[in-house]
């Protein structure tokens, strides 16, 4: 890949918009979206509900169409793409994250964290598959609990797997809808902190959240209402989920002294 095309940015959207028809009403729930979002970047969308950011992440996704308006995802041209074309550039190049965390309640996280690759590398042995989620649960720090079932694990550590999911086919990008929702507050920041990790080793971020205090540990936050973006700003005051959970467990030991 050359360095020109390296450069640009791995998200371009132009005049994007989503219109949905509900018998006679038609729902425009996203209104000319121009953006662009670099690679390495960390994205918080904002916004109350109904204001489009579902809708906006479906179509980052691949999983919607826009109905006008072009989106290129690492310079290829989204919209007009077939679902065959779009469910395989899902798989090569997005993980998904979710609130729910979406995992099979009697499987192991190991084989929990393999699935996405029977569908992207379905020729690849039992062997690569077992040694690539080997890596991928490391990576989140569960590499002790291969053999573990969901009903065995924390909420974090549920939400852990999750993120070892997405990152099993090292995409160019990773999409978390409301990621820390059911989590509580240090199991949030620790969740952060995952992400800020993998945004530093290169993982571009894009994070739905309604949490002001979950999105100040995003290097930017848009803000959406009414499908449209209404403001798109820099983080200058970003936290640090590192120095936020050492005053935890500074706060924690003096309240066990006291």
């Amino acid at each position: 890949m050359s360095a020109a095309i390296s450069n640009k940015p791995v998200i371009q959207l132009r005049d994007l918009a989503k219109t949905y028809q509900t018998g006679e009403v038609e729902v425009k729930a996203v209104r000319g979206i121009t953006l662009d979002i670099d690679r390495g970047d960390f994205v918080a969308i904002m916004g109350a509900s109904g204001s489009g950011k579902s809708t906006l992440m479906n179509m980052l996704g691949c999983l919607d169409q826009p109905t006008s308006g072009s989106y290129l995802l690492d310079d290829i041209a989204v919209a007009g793409l077939g679902r065959k074309d779009l469910a395989k550039l899902r798989n090569k190049k997005i993980g998904f994250v979710f609130q729910s965390f979406n995992l099979l309640a009697r499987t192991s996280a190991l084989e929990n964290v393999e699935l996405p690759m029977f569908y992207s590398h379905p020729l690849t042995s039992l062997r690569d598959r077992r040694q690539r989620a080997l890596q991928a649960l490391q990576q989140v720090g569960l590499g002790d609990r291969l053999s573990h079932h969901t009903s065995q694990l924390s909420g974090g550590q549920q939400q852990r797997i999750a993120i070892a999911r997405a990152l099993i086919n090292r995409p160019e990008l990773v999409l978390a809808d409301e990621p820390t929702g059911n989590l509580d507050t240090r199991t949030s920041i620790e969740i952060m902190g995952l992400f800020q990790e993998l945004n530093e080793s290169g993982i571009t971020l894009i994070m739905v959240t309604h949490e002001l205090d979950i999105a100040a540990y995003c290097k930017r936050i848009v803000v959406m209402r009414d499908g449209r973006v209404i403001s798109d700003t820099r983080n200058e005051a970003r936290r640090s989920a590192r120095d936020e959970i050492v005053k935890l467990d500074q706060a924690e030991q003096k309240a066990k002294l006291a």
